[in-house]
């Protein structure tokens, strides 16, 4: 039990907060999608007057049973409009749900999901800190990169080097799985510390120059969407990172950081192809050079069918006798290790039939990476990882 959590407590939170993570999520990257749509698809207005009016751009689309008719103004119509729909909690929502999940699972439980002494010897308070200090210094270079580029492609350059080199850091640092999820959290704090440092500051601007009858400080309308077009290439890396915890072979390679960075840049890729095709440029080469790259990676990292360090044939009774040791105090039906009240993932290893069954799992998470076990608490060796993949390759 960590921090007065037992583990029937902690599933609820994770249950819960997680819950509440990916419907907020889902709500502001529709969003975010939704409205890059609508400024990508804009035309200009048709009925004479509107622009006089201030329309910039106008958007006609069926759904719902009905046509919707959009229109976009650069400064604030004649009246300020009531009510004036937001969208900032979303934002909000996914960042505090994403945190607390971080605290809740890799912070309260960092000895297990976010440090690994066979990576660095970190205690849990010094890789907390680290951590913590990342998501502020995420913000901080971005914002400042921002504010002193201004040519976008340049940023995107500088950022896919940043992320590349806070991904090494990472993985230097965590366990492969707590790496993953840091890197994520590092770009969602961006992206949410967007939302509520820039791009809601410049909606109060647009609100508060009409009150005051004044001219609206049009720049930081710009920036805001500025910020919003980095936002929606920056979301689908981080959906990644956040459904990363169910492939270990991905942050269990040797090479995890950079397999992340190219996940990532393939993401990206894709959501340029989407951006593209609301503008009217359906550029087909794009997904098909995004399926060449993945299925490049899946070949890259493919792992190499282990031996035995000495070659010898390693028994059945062996090969149990090393999950026993190593596997069975989280995978067991009655797990010992009190964060656990059932086995992870229904993964039960107690006898060499139910071992046997799950052969390729171990092969793939114990032995072709190092995945498993978690934060390798209980110190599986490189020589039993070799020993488990020699008898998983003799009885397959």
């Amino acid at each position: 039990m960590i921090l007065g959590l037992d583990a029937y407590l902690t599933d609820w939170l994770n249950l819960v907060i997680r819950w509440t993570h990916v419907i907020a999520g889902i709500a502001w990257i529709g969003a975010s999608i939704y409205f890059v749509f609508l400024d990508t698809s804009l035309e200009r207005p048709r009925e004479p007057g509107d622009a006089a009016k201030g329309v910039h751009g106008e958007l006609w689309s069926v759904h719902g049973g009905g046509f919707y008719h959009v229109q976009k103004y650069l400064t604030s119509p004649a009246r300020l409009p009531e009510p004036l729909h937001w969208f900032k909690w979303e934002a909000y929502w996914t960042w505090i749900s994403g945190f607390s999940l971080l605290v809740v699972l890799y912070y309260f439980h960092a000895d297990t999901y976010l440090v690994d002494p066979s990576v660095a010897d970190l205690s849990s308070g010094a890789a907390i800190a680290v951590s913590l200090a990342g998501l502020v210094l995420a913000w901080v270079v971005y914002d400042v990169l921002c504010r002193t580029i201004k040519s976008d492609l340049v940023i995107g350059v500088v950022g896919v080097g940043l992320t590349a080199l806070a991904a090494w850091g990472a993985t230097e640092l965590f366990s492969g799985r707590g790496a993953f999820i840091q890197v994520g959290a590092m770009l969602g704090t961006i992206m949410v510390a967007s939302v509520l440092f820039v791009i809601i500051p410049a909606h109060w601007e647009l609100i508060r120059a009409k009150e005051q009858q004044r001219p609206p400080r049009i720049e930081l309308g710009v920036e805001a969407k500025r910020r919003s077009v980095h936002n929606t290439y920056l979301a689908l890396p981080v959906v990644l990172t956040m459904i990363s915890n169910h492939f270990p072979f991905l942050y269990g390679d040797e090479h995890a950081w950079l397999v992340l960075v190219v996940l990532m840049l393939i993401g990206a890729w894709v959501r340029h192809f989407f951006v593209l095709r609301r503008r009217g440029r359906t550029v087909l080469w794009i997904p098909a050079a995004a399926v060449a790259a993945t299925v490049a990676i899946a070949i890259a990292i493919e792992p190499e069918q282990p031996t035995s360090s000495a070659g010898e044939r390693v028994t059945a009774a062996q090969a149990t006798a090393i999950v026993q040791r190593r596997c069975v105090t989280c995978h067991s039906a009655n797990p010992t290790n009190d964060q656990f009240r059932s086995a992870p993932a229904g993964v039960v290893l107690d006898t060499t039939e139910q071992i046997r069954a799950r052969a390729g799992q171990i092969e793939a998470q114990a032995v072709g990476s190092t995945a498993m076990p978690l934060g390798n608490v209980t110190g599986m060796t490189d020589q039993e990882r070799q020993a488990l993949g020699a008898w998983i390759a003799s009885v397959e």
